[in-house]
């Protein structure tokens, strides 16, 4: 029985130093309502009441807690958290800050370059060495909601899962909006692998960090020990490979590139444009991006939008009323980051000014987003001012119909969807007006520059347009 109990006299007894060193209001608040649950070898496990309070507790009391432990349980004590669940929900764990997350085995690296000056990821004399894959185990499938905007990422990403490096998705081309989910799918990725395949060596980096760490190779006269860094890679995760700017990085990446996809490595990109829409890149870099398969993440409807709500919901162990989630998934519609962020401010005064989420609260703090995301220029006004400018409905706008007028007024259309609609591709812009393809589009705003350059009647069409969308913008 003592044994049994053994957790919660440790918890005590860390109670008892928290309350030394935490102001009482505060020691009241977030040390009081945790439980302990379990302590099984130096590993203890505590309940709180969301994951919400989780984070905060972190981000708040990260260095005591870990002081804390250690002087209690010992050295090697880790710390794992699960959160009450809501209903029937299955109770949700969560690994501290500063406990393990997701390892690679070490593996043997060759170094080059003998120098009294260490390069960035090999140190001469050592020969294995561990990767960090640098994944955040909260961006798994089991934390993503499934929708039209998302289907097939999902399913692409499932099934590279299984048999990464063997699909015809390969590399995966991942691009949308911000806020669309493309970090969370990409990493969710790379997750499942290292899950399913522990032993092949996963690695995410960002566009810009690729090109800074291969920066710092060349000054420090280690481009070899980069090369064969990377080269090592079994699964390759790139966010925002839109950052990778520069014909020197480019090149490496290039020979990087070639060498894991005829190794039958895995790779994953993630943009904010679609492959053709890539600005300053090399031909035969965007060529290869176009390999495998590119999927769009488009905005989610409003029944994804309630779903993401609820499952987070679920997440965080709060219980909210149907109609304040349908309420505020009504009022943010452009993307998961912001429909997000408004839930955790509301949960975020439920929790630290006592206040029930209720409508009048989701009003109150959605107030700033939504007042923005109305003046937002969208592809509906676009398609609004052209029709209302030519006097046309929006039915024969979408048409297939080949009039000069109307072919003019979808071309405006695409054009101004293009320049004034940020993150918005090629093939989006087509599927909105009237189902086209990318290529249609790109030849419709090129066909728009050229007759304002020729046509100063046409241009003057264009500029009225314009003037009308951004007054309504502001």
């Amino acid at each position: 029985m003592a044994e049994l109990d053994r957790h919660i006299s440790v918890w005590n007894e860390c109670l008892r130093i928290f309350e030394q060193n935490v102001d009482p209001k505060q020691f009241n608040v977030w040390f009081k309502s945790i439980v302990p649950v379990s302590l099984e070898g130096s590993t203890l496990t505590l309940e709180v009441p969301t994951d919400f309070f989780r984070s905060y507790l972190e981000d708040a009391y990260l260095p005591i807690i870990k002081m804390t432990l250690r002087r209690v349980i010992g050295p090697d004590a880790k710390l794992l958290y699960r959160v009450h669940p809501v209903r029937k929900e299955n109770p949700m764990t969560f690994s501290a800050a500063h406990s393990n997350v997701p390892e690679n085995k070490a593996v043997m690296l060759s170094t080059f370059q003998a120098s009294s000056n260490p390069g960035p990821f090999v140190f001469p004399g050592l020969q294995k060495v561990k990767i960090n894959p640098r994944l955040n185990p909260a961006f798994c499938f089991e934390n993503m909601v499934k929708g039209e905007c998302n289907k097939l990422g999902i399913n692409a990403g499932i099934s590279i899962s299984d048999n990464p490096g063997k699909t015809p998705f390969n590399p995966l081309f991942i691009f949308g909006g911000p806020g669309l989910g493309k970090t969370h799918l990409a990493q969710a990725i790379g997750i499942a692998i290292h899950d399913m395949y522990p032993d092949l060596i996963v690695l995410y980096v960002t566009g810009n960090e690729f090109k800074t760490q291969y920066m710092n190779a060349v000054q420090q006269n280690k481009l070899a020990d980069f090369m064969a860094y990377y080269m090592r890679i079994e699964v390759l995760v790139v966010d925002d490979i839109q950052e990778l700017v520069g014909p020197a990085s480019q090149n490496a990446f290039f020979n990087i590139f070639n060498h894991l996809h005829q190794s039958g490595k895995q790779l994953v990109f993630t943009s904010d444009r679609s492959p053709v829409d890539l600005m300053n890149f090399e031909e035969r870099l965007l060529s290869r991006f176009k390999w495998g398969l590119s999927v769009e993440l488009s905005r989610p409807d409003l029944e994804t939008r309630l779903a993401m709500l609820k499952s987070r919901c679920a997440r965080e162990g709060v219980s909210v009323g149907d109609d304040v989630l349908e309420l505020l998934a009504s009022k943010i519609k452009t993307n998961f980051r912001e429909l997000e962020g408004a839930l955790i401010s509301l949960m975020a005064s439920a929790t630290l000014c006592h206040e029930e989420i209720t409508k009048e609260l989701v009003e109150r703090v959605t107030g700033n987003i939504v007042s923005e995301e109305h003046n937002e220029i969208t592809m509906d006004k676009v398609q609004e001012v052209v029709c209302e400018y030519f006097n046309i409905t929006r039915e024969t706008l979408l048409s297939k119909s080949r009039k000069r007028q109307i072919v003019q007024a979808r071309q405006i259309a695409m054009y101004m969807s293009r320049n004034l609609i940020g993150g918005c591709s090629l093939s989006t812009i087509g599927m909105e007006l009237g189902g086209k393809d990318h290529a249609t589009v790109l030849h419709a705003c090129n066909q728009v520059s050229d007759l304002m350059s020729t046509d100063k009647i046409f241009k003057q069409y264009v500029s009225d347009i314009e003037r009308m969308l951004v007054t309504v913008a502001r």
